[in-house]
């Protein structure tokens, strides 16, 4: 039997082949819809409360005019509303909506089902892969992870 040609790819493109093929599997399960990879990030981003456009940008590393142009889309589509900022002036905050947090939800709930069904393919739960992912996140970020940022 000959060795397999993944047991020497660099580790950088089995995570980025991983992701890809995750993120293509939960596109799959998701069935159609009206958000993009980048949305998700955005999801993310806005979760825990509001932020400007300009603190959107910064997180997901991309230009404010870009972010504003994802948070205009995301705007038209009802998954976010623009509300006054609590220390006034002109600025906005971003905040996610109810269809935005339902979607959060089945997001979660997709990501949680191809997890389970990849351990059973393999054989066993990923706890395991997930410790040693943390530690090599907290091996080169510290106590300070980066958010994932769409610079593919």
């Amino acid at each position: 039997m000959s060795e397999d040609p993944l047991a020497r790819t660099e580790l950088t493109f089995l995570l980025g082949m991983a992701f890809q093929l995750v993120l293509g599997e939960f596109a799959a399960r998701l069935g159609p819809t009206d958000l993009r990879p980048v949305h998700g990030l955005a999801f993310q981003a806005l979760q825990h409360g509001g932020r400007t456009s300009t603190e959107l940008a910064d997180v997901l590393g991309v230009t404010k005019q870009a972010a504003g142009q994802i948070v205009d889309e995301l705007e038209r589509k009802g998954y976010v509303v623009r509300v006054p900022h609590p220390s006034g002036g002109r600025r906005k905050l971003v905040e996610l909506t109810g269809r935005a947090r339902d979607h959060l939800v089945v997001a979660g709930h997709t990501l949680r089902g191809i997890e389970a069904d990849l351990a059973a393919r393999v054989g066993g739960d990923l706890g395991g892969l997930r410790v040693d992912l943390t530690r090599v996140i907290r091996a080169l970020a510290g106590d300070s992870p980066p958010p994932l940022r769409p610079i593919w």
